[in-house]
């Protein structure tokens, strides 16, 4: 008779295992994986063929946030800071600006359609903010599109610092919900607070574990990797001890060590790569399983109304907002307008108001569930398309190889 670990990693095991299987899929057809991700989640859950019973919302947001502090570290690890110099301002701009506008309009628009408050409205708004590069990178590969380096490493920027930036404001406007006497003067302290504390430690951080990688001599090489994850959940567990924001840490502390060249930089490249996408695939595979298809149809008519403003009006309005002073033609900022498709951070973030018990929590997470697959579908499978039309190229390929899950 087999015990119940057995059959956990059985089942956990499998998953993983047509997961990565259908990556091959996703390579040949140019669909994103994580929708791939989401979709066996969802067929193995309660109401698809896998009958598996899983509702724990807050096992889901811890998953998530151990999922995303490795995989904003390894994006940080991988950034390039020679090529990102030229764009951090642009990038920077969008993760700010570009995430406020974005969380403005769609929270005017939800509140309209949907019967929100203006609050609930913003805050959905705030959850569907953040964008996922990997998912861009993705299509683009499968289809052998080529777009300039530049506006990669712009993507893949905005993608790392825009969502230390929404779970701020997102966590923000959870508190005025759940805490109406929080005043305006309170929450700029927040503010301040989670994005100073987090730059600092940070980048103090990342320039503790160069000097101490290139300090230590250790025979072993493998343990090099195994101290970088340890010091990576350290970075976050002190930033949000400090009331900082960790995921701003620890994607700072990633970019600050990787600067300059440390011992074992490969390997522990390598190992991070791999980790990544190894909690990439559980994250998405825990979300699919939090689904329940059946709350899905109900929502789906205002789902699409959300998903259609937010791809045709508040992406677009956000990122011509931030891109203003850019030196940025109308055209690259149409392209990066339309490749911010969303991805597995709104869905974690999604399940922050259900644990906070907001009350319309549960239709908030169904309807950016669905807002996030649609725009992976819509947006992901027409960027070639839209790449050609508004003649954009590189004569140089950009996506040889797998890219990092950043999200």
């Amino acid at each position: 008779m087999p015990t119940s670990i057995g059959v956990i990693f059985i089942v956990f095991s499998t998953l993983v295992i047509l997961s990565v299987l259908t990556i091959k899929l996703s390579n040949r057809f140019g669909i994103p994986s994580l929708v791939l991700f989401l979709a066996i989640g969802m067929l193995a859950g309660s109401d698809g063929l896998g009958g598996i019973t899983f509702d724990n919302p807050s096992l889901v947001r811890s998953l998530g946030i151990t999922a995303l502090v490795l995989i904003l570290f390894s994006g940080g690890l991988d950034t390039e800071w020679t090529a990102v110099r030229p764009i951090v301002w642009q990038g920077l701009s969008l993760s700010t600006i570009g995430v406020l506008v974005t969380a403005l309009l769609i929270g005017v628009f939800v509140a309209w359609v949907q019967g929100f408050s203006f609050l609930e409205g913003l805050l959905l708004g705030a959850i569907v903010s953040s964008t996922d590069a990997a998912a861009v990178f993705m299509v683009l590969r499968a289809r052998k599109t080529k777009i300039p380096r530049r506006l990669i490493q712009l993507l893949e920027f905005e993608s790392g610092s825009n969502d230390p930036m929404a779970v701020v404001l997102t966590i923000a406007l959870i508190r005025l919900l759940t805490e109406p006497s929080t005043s305006f003067g309170e929450l700029v302290v927040f503010f301040v607070m989670q994005m100073a504390v987090g730059t600092v430690i940070g980048i103090a951080m990342g320039e503790v574990m160069r000097r101490l990688f290139n300090a230590l001599d250790l025979e072993l090489e493998g343990i090099y990797p195994v101290l970088s994850v340890a010091l990576a959940l350290l970075t976050y567990g002190l930033t949000d001890y400090l009331d900082g924001s960790g995921f701003l840490a620890v994607y700072l502390a990633g970019l600050v060590m990787a600067r300059k060249p440390f011992t074992h930089q490969q390997s522990v490249l390598r190992f991070h790569d791999g980790l990544a996408w190894l909690m990439q695939v559980t994250m998405f595979l825990a979300l699919g399983l939090q689904v329940f298809p059946a709350r899905l149809v109900p929502i789906a008519g205002v789902g699409i109304l959300i998903s259609l403003f937010l791809i045709f009006i508040a992406r677009p309005a956000s990122v011509h907002v931030a891109l203003a002073f850019s030196p940025m033609s109308f055209r690259e900022q149409t392209l990066v307008a339309w490749a911010g498709l969303r991805g597995a951070v709104p869905i974690i973030l999604a399940t922050f108001p259900i644990v906070a018990g907001i009350e319309k929590a549960d239709m908030i997470f169904h309807l950016v569930f669905f807002i996030a697959l649609t725009s992976v579908v819509m947006q992901g499978t027409a960027i070639p398309l839209l790449t050609r039309i508004l003649k954009i190229g590189s004569p140089q390929p950009n996506l040889q190889s797998p890219p990092k899950p950043v999200p």
